[in-house]
């Protein structure tokens, strides 16, 4: 007698079940795991928007960044931090730049240009109402979220 070997229909529903099962069990895991990447994505944006705002205002306390003269010494767009500015201690024409690209808030709608996710605070603000203004002083996420710790992002 020739039998063929193979799998029965009840053997491949089992299986099929099985990772279903496990699938389902792998999901909060996973979804988890990418909060978690887009938090800490989010902190690193923070903390280099937040340094390169600081070096610009240091560059312009140093006299490398010629202030206009209402100026506060902070850049007046993120983009200036990008693009670059002329180094006015230097004898040969020069820029100076403090971000390679301008991170964006992994939360933010992916529709909208990096500069848009993020809210600004302009050095007149207060920290209780950051409003922005002539120029920027912080940063922070749009966000109406709380982190894996209950902080609401917009307060990081």
């Amino acid at each position: 007698m020739n039998r063929t070997r193979g799998f029965t229909l009840i053997e491949m529903v089992v299986v099929v079940a099985l990772v279903g099962i496990l699938a389902t069990a792998a999901q909060p895991i996973w979804t988890l795991a990418k909060r978690r990447g887009d938090e800490m994505q989010l902190r690193q944006g923070l903390r280099s928007l937040r340094t390169a705002i600081d070096a610009y205002k240091q560059a312009v306390d140093d006299g490398k960044v010629e202030p206009t003269a209402d100026a506060s010494g902070y850049p007046p767009t993120l983009s200036v931090l990008v693009d670059g500015v002329n180094d006015a201690s230097s004898p040969k024409p020069r820029q100076i730049y403090f971000l390679r690209r301008l991170p964006r808030d992994p939360f933010a709608d992916r529709s909208l240009p990096a500069a848009e996710t993020w809210a600004l605070r302009s050095y007149e603000s207060s920290a209780e109402q950051p409003t922005p203004g002539r120029d920027i002083f912080d940063v922070r996420s749009r966000s109406e979220g709380s982190g894996l710790d209950g902080t609401p992002y917009r307060d990081w």
